[in-house]
């Protein structure tokens, strides 16, 4: 099975971060790996993990956990622009959609800062409403990397005006809306993640947890019944962040209902799915089918 959006840590300190002192692995380590090796035992072979450049983004880290754990993680490049732009390096506004598709595309094909690992998508993040000049110019810059390497461009995404414009720019720019993952779509309604889902744009439903059950539930009911599934992902957007003292030895679950990390569809939403009649063919195609589908290197 496939967790397609989570996290290991982020770092929510700005874009100076990757200035500071490292996070202290060592206690990453012993605090997260248990949880990833109980992943493994549940059946999951392969987690998203979304955490961008400038947020935190260690490749090592996760090379590291996935070594003593057996899961595959995959990681990701692009830049995060919303939070009025916090996380932003500088040159982002000076510079040209095809100097920053390079940096992007360069990680692609030679690896993320010296290393000898690749990211497997294209991470971007924006704003309410429609796309500013600086959220156009790096969704422009992930179609261009996109349309060269294959790489899938999952948008962070306020609202459902925000998805929509970024649809449009996809569609003008010639290239394939099922490229492009409206992620965090439960801000939207069935019916607007409907109208997506059917020109093309993956759905992505990745704030599940356990106090909010039913809001999923009823989500991917609708799904089914209007035949679009196999335009659906889910995931939990888990993980763990530096402690906002700027810390960087002790780690703190995001606030996002969940108690135990990364267990909420596996030990509560697929059980209660199943109840609603959703079958195990439907949950594969959710938890392996899709995922593998939306993230695949072809163009």
């Amino acid at each position: 099975m496939v967790l397609e959006h989570e996290h290991i840590v982020t770092n929510f300190t700005g874009a100076d971060s990757i200035k500071k002192p490292p996070l202290d692995k060592t206690v990453a380590l012993e605090i997260i790996t248990p949880y990833i090796n109980r992943l493994k035992q549940q059946g999951v072979n392969l987690l998203m993990e979304y955490t961008p450049a400038y947020l935190g983004r260690d490749p090592l880290l996760l090379k590291e956990i996935a070594d003593k754990t057996g899961i595959n993680i995959v990681t990701n490049t692009g830049f995060y622009a919303a939070v009025d732009k916090k996380y932003l390096p500088p040159l982002v506004y000076n510079a040209t959609i095809e100097k920053i598709a390079g940096i992007w595309e360069d990680e692609f094909k030679n690896g993320i800062d010296g290393t000898s690992i690749r990211p497997g998508f294209i991470k971007l993040s924006v704003g309410n409403g429609k796309l500013d000049s600086i959220e156009s110019k790096l969704l422009k810059a992930g179609i261009m990397v996109s349309k060269r390497t294959g790489l899938t461009i999952a948008v962070h995404t306020g609202d459902f005006e925000a998805a929509n414009d970024e649809y449009q720019i996809v569609v003008a720019d010639n290239h394939d809306p099922s490229k492009l993952v409206w992620v965090h779509a439960q801000h939207g309604t069935n019916d607007q993640r409907k109208q997506l889902a059917e020109k093309g744009v993956w759905i992505s439903m990745d704030g599940i947890n356990e106090n909010k059950l039913e809001e999923y539930i009823d989500a991917i009911l609708f799904f089914k019944e209007k035949n679009l599934l196999h335009r659906l992902l889910i995931s939990q957007d888990d993980g763990w962040s530096v402690l906002s003292n700027g810390s960087y030895n002790l780690l703190e679950l995001f606030d996002n209902g969940n108690i135990t990390p990364y267990e909420s569809i596996l030990v509560k939403l697929i059980p209660a799915l199943k109840k609603k009649g959703i079958s195990d063919q439907e949950i594969n195609l959710l938890m392996r089918t899709n995922p593998v589908n939306c993230f695949a290197l072809n163009n």
